[in-house]
């Protein structure tokens, strides 16, 4: 295994949207300092992934920056593949684009009450979203740096097209036992950098209950999670009701013992890199105690 450049250990968050832009260059510069490899963010209804990118890249010196991820459904194309290299030629060697959002049927989706336009079939409309960015006769300048770019993938077939058109792949919301049959799916070479949701709380019953309100909503809310969940042996009373068993096997909690132990598990099931989402019960506060607790790791 190789850390691709991405270092062993990341920080993922959600934390950034809502807060300033100056908090937001401190907190960066702050998790450089600790020495997390590469800091990754999500891409809501906030900052859009472009902006947060340049935010985050110019706050910062050495730590690479990851989108996870860009939503195709966003953007075209032609703006994504533009910005891609705009970004990599101010920051050479510093940047991953983390490509997703092709998690939709033939409906549009409903996010917080707005219609995302549909993408079609999911490993057909990003093949196709790749072959169009790659076709796009770009006059910019370029990086020395060749473009890197991964999938959040979760099936064995966009695993697949991971592994064969990008780097690799970024799983979110997932177990160690999918780290295992990703790394079986996608070979020994491709990057599979891991999301990890952690509470760091050691009153197990608190922390288990901030972990069991982040897991419900997936588990609600995102019929692609509830299809994973169904692959990887969970049944529909479990789902719907949330269980332990579900709860335990997504979310880490309790001491930092508790952290590590998973972390360790799913480098051993073949991950490249792990990067930490932080769950707390204020949400809308980044979790800035607890990433420098966790940069022991």
């Amino acid at each position: 295994m190789t850390d691709h450049g991405l270092g062993r250990i990341g920080v993922w968050t959600f934390a950034f949207d809502g807060r300033p832009a100056s908090e937001v260059r401190e907190a960066a510069a702050e998790i450089e300092e600790l020495g997390y490899g590469t800091l990754w963010f999500g891409e809501g209804f906030g900052r859009d992934s472009v902006s947060q990118s340049w935010l985050l890249l110019s706050a910062t010196r050495r730590i690479q920056v990851a989108a996870g991820i860009a939503n195709i459904a966003l953007r075209d194309p032609i703006s994504m593949a533009a910005a891609e290299r705009a970004i990599n030629e101010a920051y050479p060697g510093r940047y991953v684009l983390g490509l997703g959002g092709h998690r939709i049927s033939d409906e549009p989706i409903q996010m917080d009450g707005y219609a995302i336009p549909s993408k079609g079939r999911a490993v057909a409309s990003m093949g196709a979203y790749l072959d169009s960015m790659d076709a796009i006769p770009l006059t910019s300048a370029a990086s020395p740096y060749p473009p890197r770019r991964a999938l959040a993938a979760l099936g064995p077939k966009m695993l697949e097209l991971a592994a064969g058109r990008t780097l690799g792949a970024h799983p979110y919301f997932v177990p160690v036992e999918h780290t295992a049959r990703a790394r079986e799916t996608m070979g020994p070479d491709a990057l599979l950098a891991v999301e990890q949701a952690v509470v760091l709380d050691a009153d197990v019953s608190r922390a288990r209950e901030v972990a069991r309100e982040h897991v419900g909503f997936y588990a609600a809310a995102a019929p692609h999670q509830i299809a994973s969940l169904r692959r990887l042996g969970f049944g529909e009373e479990e789902i719907t009701q949330v269980s332990d068993r579900m709860v335990d096997a997504i979310v880490a909690y309790g001491d930092m013992g508790a952290i590590e132990k998973r972390v360790r598990a799913h480098v051993d099931a073949g991950a490249d890199h792990v990067c930490l989402q932080v769950l707390t019960a204020r949400p809308d506060e980044m979790p800035r105690a607890e990433w420098r607790e966790l940069a022991a790791l």
